[in-house]
Formats: C-alpha cells, structure tokens, sequence
C-alpha cells in the first residue's frame, strides 16, 4: 500500500508509540519537507498539563507550534505518520 500524497490541510497522526495522540495539519510544503502546525499533544504530554502533580517533569504544550518535518516519513510505517483527515474533510481509518 502506498501513502497517500500529502497536501496541504491534511490531518496526519503520529505513529510513533511515544508520540500516541499528536496530530499534525499541513500548513506548507517547500522541497522536501512540509511544515506543520500541532493540532493535539500527545496523549502522555496532555495528561502531565492536565495533572501538574503527577511527577517533577512539566512538558510545554505544543498545540499551535510549527515543526518541519521531511515528506519522506509520512508513510504508515512505526516511526511514521497515518493520515487521519485529508483536506477534503473525508476521515480515513
């Protein structure tokens, strides 16, 4: 299976395990890296902001910060990125 050509507007997830939970939205796309905007923090990073208490280490809150990130890694693969919105608002699985 191939992934899907990314554009800009799409939701993509990332897949890494340590990750679980961010998602990202194309913002742009210059040569080989697209740049884009945080959507959601990870599962383990919202639930430190949610729960200052839980333990010494406070995350910063990544929503609304830009990343650039090469547009080679946007395949299902374990460290990659799964399309989860594309720009035409169709949800995929």
């Amino acid at each position: 299976m191939t992934a899907p050509e990314v554009r800009v507007g799409q939701v993509w997830a990332d897949n890494d395990v340590r990750s679980e939970g961010r998602t990202l939205r194309v913002v742009s796309i210059v040569g080989d890296k697209a740049r884009c905007e945080v959507v959601t923090n990870s599962h383990g990073v919202q639930r430190r902001l949610d729960n200052p208490a839980l333990d010494w280490y406070q995350p910063r809150d990544r929503r609304g910060q830009n990343t650039s990130i090469a547009l080679r890694r946007f395949k299902p693969t374990k460290t990659g990125y799964r399309l989860v919105k594309d720009v035409d608002g169709g949800e995929q699985s």
